[in-house]
């Protein structure tokens, strides 16, 4: 029963030193890249008006608000008036639609803070976790879609991943196809959150889902072939690679797909040239490569209206992040649309992927500080603690042990937490004016003048 009371409440955690020291490094390198391409940083309140988020996610997405019951005198009614945020998108429409006249015409905001989720807790997904949102507002242009691609791109790069495929797709170039096969329109969100599943479920089980959902079955039939049509263009056979630019060509042969079945069907047709232009222009921010065409992906989130995005990893369920288009979302703050676009990096996942891959640096995971000064003696407690005063203006991190102990378990304290490098100040140190500097992995011990420490440190820890 102790044990219950002590432990978090279930999909939630507690961050322990090395977890918060891994979750800052991975928020340090996103949110230098997001500066580097023009976003600023914005925060919003953990607790929103209910009515702010319902109705914003879809039919699924409402399920998952974590809502406030009323407080005081209108507790007894059950009724909620506020919920923790969801997301960090549509706090970001309330903000634009609130200070729409003191933000620029063109605003890039970039937001990393937690969203809360009553969803069931499973290995790497938690009731709270971390999100890194990109934004771009007031431009309709589809170059923001790739700014957006490469961002994303260049802060996984700069994190250690090497393999992984930013799956593209657009809601226009899905109404099409939707449209074409038969779906009438107001089953065009139950199609979608049945496509969503494909990669997951399979053929067979997003037929028996779309069938349950109330699609015809001829309709049904029709989406599958075109589907299932485009999944075969993944084998060599089925497409000629020319100057070893398979994504290429293999993008341009989805986009023909596309293009046959969709037809003369104007959104459609639009949201397809629309796909084209991104590929197109990324090509010019090296980022074409990674970026690959998927008509199966849907994204539940019914704000979409445009391109959407996701990064997935071989071997990895789920994605790293994912994004798209929502034209109309401030809109419904506002009543004036305001065109938009982001994409979400999921910061616990990354952790997770690169904790298990162990891409984290090996410092950064073990060592909570550079080195550690001992306490000699009673009499030698200012000296230790002048001499880490000196180390710290130097830029080194410094730990002082607080008692003075025998040396053998100070060396130990200090290997327990993975401190490479002990400093000793003893009584000939003192009079030589040096310190002895203990290399903990070798168990090198070396005297050195004290001015000279911060330096040698330094170059070591290079």
């Amino acid at each position: 029963m102790a044990n219950a009371r002590t432990q978090p409440a279930r999909g939630m955690r507690d961050f322990l030193p090395a977890d918060v020291r891994r979750r800052e490094y991975v928020i340090s390198i996103i949110k230098e890249v997001y500066e580097r391409y023009g976003f600023e940083p914005l925060e919003t309140p953990a607790v929103e008006n209910v009515e702010t988020l319902m109705g914003k996610y879809g039919e699924e997405g409402n399920q998952l608000i974590f809502k406030i019951l009323k407080r005081g005198e209108h507790e007894k009614t059950g009724e909620a008036d506020l919920a923790l945020r969801y997301d960090l998108t549509v706090p970001l429409a309330r903000v634009v639609a609130e200070y729409r006249d003191k933000l620029p015409k063109f605003f890039k905001r970039y937001q990393i803070q937690p969203v809360w989720r009553a969803d069931r807790p499973a290995r790497g997904r938690f009731r709270e976790f971390y999100q890194c949102d990109v934004d771009a507002l007031g431009s309709r242009s589809v170059i923001v879609e790739t700014e957006l691609c490469a961002a994303a791109s260049e802060a996984l790069t700069k994190l250690g991943f090497t393999n992984f495929t930013i799956r593209l797709n657009h809601r226009q170039a899905l109404t099409g196809v939707l449209d074409a096969a038969g779906v009438v329109a107001d089953k065009h969100g139950d199609a979608l959150i049945a496509l969503d599943k494909l990669d997951k479920i399979g053929g067979a089980g997003v037929a028996l889902e779309l069938s349950e959902r109330g699609i015809a079955s001829e309709s049904a039939v029709k989406l599958l072939y075109f589907f299932e049509g485009v999944a075969s263009l993944k084998h060599p056979a089925e497409i000629a690679v020319i100057e070893g630019d398979e994504t290429k060509v293999l993008n341009n042969a989805v986009l023909g797909r596309l293009v046959e079945f969709v037809g003369d069907h104007e959104a459609g047709a639009r949201g397809i040239d629309e796909l084209r232009s991104i590929i197109e222009f990324a090509e010019a921010s090296n980022v074409s490569k990674r970026i690959k065409i998927d008509p199966s992906l849907a994204r539940g989130l019914s704000y979409y209206t445009g391109a959407i995005m996701e990064i997935n990893v071989p071997d990895l369920a789920g994605s790293l992040g994912g994004g798209g288009r929502y034209d109309n979302l401030v809109g419904m703050f506002s009543g004036q649309n305001v065109p938009a676009c982001g994409f979400s990096l999921g910061l616990e996942r990354i952790i997770v992927v690169m904790t298990e891959r162990e891409m984290f640096p090996a410092a950064l995971v073990s060592a909570p500080a550079d080195m550690m000064v001992t306490l000699w003696n009673e009499e030698s407690i200012n000296d230790s603690i002048a001499l880490c005063t000196e180390l710290r203006k130097g830029g080194l991190r410094v730990d002082l042990y607080p008692e003075a102990d025998k040396l053998g378990k100070q060396f130990k304290y200090a290997s327990s937490r993975g401190i490479p490098f002990v400093a000793i100040i003893g009584d000939d140190e003192r009079e030589r004016g040096e310190v002895a500097i203990k290399n903990m992995a070798t168990g090198e011990q070396k005297s050195m003048p004290r001015d000279q420490v911060v330096a040698s440190l330094r170059e070591t820890l290079r």
